[in-house]
């Protein structure tokens, strides 16, 4: 079997010494008449050269300190303001707009002009520019012993962020990629349980991917203004862990590649806008997927055992800020249908009973039943994309409404939604 997926733990603490870190230089590289981009450059001695691109926060000051330190250690970093260049702001839609045909020449002249094997690097949304780039420069240039591979943290590769219970779309590119691919995912996150579509997916076409789950971290863990200790100190290790990477990646790029379609045949998606996020008509079927878990007090709860009733299932995590915020109005939204048959199940991600009683007792106080999916199963059974994603269910045992995000849950036109399925 040509491919190989791994998933394994990060076992990795490190101390970084501090060092004195380098200086960077700008370089502005002309890929067309038009167009030429600004490149941070974080140069060293090593064979190896990180082309950073931005994702869809842009480039950050986190990136370009980590950057430094990287450079210190052996390996060369290039950040490429490739944002700038197309005169885009920082948003999903931009990295869709960048053609990945004049990237392909600022890569190739990356290459040429340092003359080292060259990785991809970025975040969130930017891996699709770092896919989209590599199977361009592929087609055109062909010289894959020269890209090393392509390094993605937090990557998000689907279409759109579904609605409740749908499955979701991955982008085109992902299975017409070739090349090693080394995935750094955060285990708190919604995204850690899309690893086992996206995995195979990317691995069909003939690349060998490789993925890390970085424990008690959430995404964007690296910026984030409330980091918690452990992710400031995974922030301050990102430099070693990129290096493994790179090092893991260089062992495998040894055959040859070539991208699956020709780019024509892989059209770039525009992202939908944003959507408002409120209580909607369920669009999926409505028969709701099993649900049976044990509750803090170790008894079995199972949602066949509240026919005759109203049921808001809400999926959940007490790392979620926008869950943690919601939690008051949804307790709020039980105490004011108590007399009636209305029942909350809440349905936390995969944290210990230890993590979820102490988060109870020292920030939300709440009645309703918990629910510990410890595996992720009920999860991904019932297509949960974002934290929080809830489902309202009716008399019949019908999934009748739903939504992703957070809400006030005792707005009038919440409360009316509700009232109508209790009067049915």
């Amino acid at each position: 079997m040509r491919k190989l997926i791994l998933v394994f733990p990060l076992l990795l603490i490190c101390l970084i010494t501090p060092v004195a870190l380098l200086a960077a230089d700008i370089v502005e590289i002309q890929i067309s008449s038009e167009i030429g981009v600004n490149v941070l450059q974080f140069n060293a001695e090593g064979d190896d050269l990180l082309l950073w691109l931005p994702s869809e926060s842009g480039q950050l000051e986190e990136e370009r300190k980590a950057a430094q330190a990287l450079a210190t250690s052996g390996t060369s970093v290039w950040m490429a303001d490739v944002l700038s260049a197309w005169f885009l702001p920082a948003l999903p839609s931009s990295i869709e707009s960048i053609p990945a045909t004049e990237l392909a020449v600022l890569l190739e002249k990356v290459r040429q002009l340092s003359n080292k094997r060259v990785f991809l690097l970025a975040s969130g949304r930017g891996a699709l520019l770092c896919l989209r780039l590599a199977q361009a420069w592929q087609q055109r240039y062909g010289d894959t012993a020269q890209l090393g591979g392509v390094l993605m943290i937090s990557p998000k590769l689907f279409v759109e962020t579904p609605e409740p219970g749908m499955p979701g779309k991955l982008l085109p590119v992902v299975r017409q990629s070739n090349l090693p691919i080394f995935i750094i995912q955060p285990a708190n996150s919604p995204w850690r349980w899309k690893l086992d579509r996206m995995l195979p997916a990317l691995a069909s076409a003939g690349s060998d991917v490789y993925a890390r789950i970085l424990e008690q971290v959430r995404d964007r863990f690296y910026y984030r203004p409330d980091a918690t200790d452990v992710e400031e100190g995974m922030a301050q290790s990102l430099p070693v862990l990129l290096r493994q990477s790179v090092v893991l990646l260089a062992a495998y790029n040894n055959k040859s590649r070539v991208s699956l379609k020709p780019l024509h045949q892989a059209p770039v998606l525009a992202i939908p806008s944003k959507k408002e996020r409120r209580l909607r008509d369920y669009q999926g079927d409505p028969s709701p997927p099993p649900l049976a878990l044990g509750d803090l007090h170790g008894k079995i709860v199972d949602l066949e055992a509240f026919k005759g009733k109203v049921v808001l299932v809400n999926f959940w995590a007490s790392w979620c800020p926008p869950c943690v915020h919601e939690m008051p109005s949804m307790q709020k939204l039980a105490d004011h249908f108590a007399a009636k048959d209305f029942e909350i199940l809440a349905v936390n991600m995969a944290e210990s009973e230890r993590t979820v009683r102490a988060f109870l007792k020292e920030k939300v106080n709440v009645q309703f039943p918990i629910l510990m999916d410890s595996d992720g199963a009920a999860l991904k059974r019932w297509q949960v994309f974002a934290f929080p994603t809830s489902y309202v269910i009716d008399k019949q045992g019908r999934i009748r409404l739903a939504l992703f995000g957070a809400i006030d849950w005792m707005q009038a036109d919440v409360l009316q939604q509700i009232d109508r399925l209790l009067a049915d």
